[in-house]
């Protein structure tokens, strides 16, 4: 009730522009889609669900909205009343509980389908797949996907570490980190280096045991009950822990626990301590921010940041990665045209909806050319994959990369450290 139907959100929208201007296309439209239907005024149909399916949630609507709609709230609210009266297919139905209800409930699931993709690397079968061509029979853009995907890290190197990640005398800072389940299976690296930035800033650092998966996947595909389910978990996890900060280095994840508050709003004791949980809850850039980190230094780069839009329009965490970046000795940056506009990753939107999302990407990328740089720094895993994949699109593997945040200041200070530069 509160979209007054000003405007002000279409020029923010990836989808409107994409479309050429489609009002359904845009959040105004689709807020008076939900609202038809919730009058009576109109069924959900497929229209409505596709209109909803196309949207990328990405929140860049939410800064730009006058009037304070909570975009992203009746989004999630209204798909998780069409998956409670959808009828999927038997197919979609399995792969749907499979994903939802089995893989993403448990981290220990995650960690031995990570298992089974090093064995699958480490043998002569991922080459067999690729040289067959079975790949381009996925539908979308799964292919290229699997092209870029980072090397999975041996077994013993995926394990969480322990409770006490990283002990200080004197710590500056005690903290508690959320090592998410993608994040600690897929990109174990950039989580390693997590702990040493922190170690490296004076932090002492406490990882939970008991933490899941944060739950955004289930929040944005309307599986509500899981998304309650493993905030519930990670709050138990979490509160247990004395800490001054609960840091994330994904900004998907971060947002998801930042939503809690929302997700158990119907529950009264357990909203109060989804409260108390959220406040603590912040990216691993604006950290870094506060504290003093060693001296860092690179061989003379171009780089360009493409920004996490959960980190921005739901943590509301600005400015942090480009004071980060402006840090490093030997780094330009150049702030990328449009960067606050949603590069087409979106969680899985790139994998249900590629079709818009590799649209998206092709303008992000030309924005890219545009400042020359040689390095994108990302500061999301979905992000990240997706500037890799633009990159392998645009043939730029040679003179282009993608990264995370971490990952290049962690390089940047140990290089700092041991004099020499590559």
């Amino acid at each position: 009730m509160n979209c007054t139907r000003c405007g002000f959100c279409l020029p923010s929208c990836p989808t409107y522009i994409q479309t050429g201007g489609n009002e359904a296309s845009s959040p105004r439209g689709r807020i008076a889609l939900m609202k038809a239907v919730a009058d009576g005024k109109k069924e959900p149909d497929e229209e409505v669900e596709a209109q909803l399916n196309e949207c990328l949630g990405c929140r860049a609507c939410e800064p730009a909205c006058p009037s304070g709609v909570n975009y992203g709230h009746i989004l999630e609210q209204a798909r998780a009343v069409i998956q409670e009266h959808k009828r999927y297919s038997v197919p979609v139905r399995v792969l749907r509980k499979t994903v939802f209800q089995w893989l993403f409930l448990d981290r220990r699931r995650m960690e031995t389908v990570h298992r089974m993709r090093w064995m699958y690397e480490k043998t002569p079968v991922q080459k067999l797949m690729q040289k067959s061509g079975a790949f381009r029979l996925l539908p979308g853009e799964a292919a290229l996907m699997e092209r870029i995907m980072p090397e999975a890290a041996p077994p013993k190197q995926a394990l969480r570490p322990p409770v006490l990640a990283v002990r200080q005398q004197q710590p500056l800072k005690k903290v508690v980190f959320f090592d998410g389940c993608l994040m600690s299976t897929m990109f174990t690296e950039t989580n390693q280096n997590t702990l040493y930035l922190l170690e490296k800033s004076g932090c002492e650092v406490v990882v939970p045991d008991t933490q899941q998966c944060c739950g955004a996947l289930h929040a944005h595909a309307g599986e509500a009950d899981g998304a309650k389910k493993l905030a519930k978990t990670n709050i138990e996890a979490f509160e247990q822990i004395e800490a001054d900060f609960i840091v994330t280095n994904a900004g998907g994840c971060g947002a998801g626990l930042k939503e809690y508050p929302f997700l158990l709003k119907e529950e009264p004791e357990w909203c109060e301590r989804a409260k108390v949980f959220s406040e603590k809850v912040g990216d691993i850039s604006t950290l870094l921010a506060e504290l003093e980190l060693p001296p860092m230094k690179l061989d003379a780069e171009l780089v360009t940041y493409q920004p996490s839009c959960h980190l921005e329009n739901v943590m509301k965490e600005k400015g942090n990665v480009e004071a980060l970046l402006r840090r490093i000795e030997g780094v330009t940056y150049a702030a990328m045209p449009d960067k606050e506009q949603c590069c087409g990753s979106a969680g899985i939107y790139n994998l249900v909806q590629p079709r818009m999302a590799m649209k998206i990407l092709d303008k992000k990328m030309a924005d890219v050319r545009h400042v020359q740089a040689s390095v994108i720094v990302t500061s999301n895993p979905g992000c990240l994959l997706q500037m890799k994949a633009g990159i392998e699109r645009e043939g730029l593997a040679d003179s282009v990369k993608a990264v995370h945040i971490v990952d290049l200041a962690a390089e940047a200070l140990k290089q700092a450290e041991s004099g020499v530069t590559t």
